[in-house]
């Protein structure tokens, strides 16, 4: 096989290769370290389960959020709670 084969460069296919496995491999580290933290805040007696939802509300843009709290209000409506 060609080092450029049908238009494609096997040495810049090979970077972007490696790359990506760089990026996944530190991404396994850093989920390990996460699941650290989330361990030593649940011995120190916080909700893991809570802190993960106020996480995701955090990184929810406000007008999300809103639309969200207002279905979810709606709902429970609905439902009688």
């Amino acid at each position: 096989m060609n080092a450029s084969q049908g238009g494609i460069s096997a040495q810049q296919l090979r970077n972007f290769i490696e790359k990506i496995e760089r990026l996944e491999q530190d991404k396994a580290e850093l989920t390990e370290v996460i699941r650290e933290v989330f361990g030593e805040a649940k011995s120190e007696g916080f909700d893991v389960k809570v802190m993960r939802q106020l996480i995701k509300i955090r990184r929810m843009k406000k007008d999300e959020l809103v639309e969200q709290e207002e279905l979810l209000g709606l709902y429970r409506q609905a439902l009688g709670d």
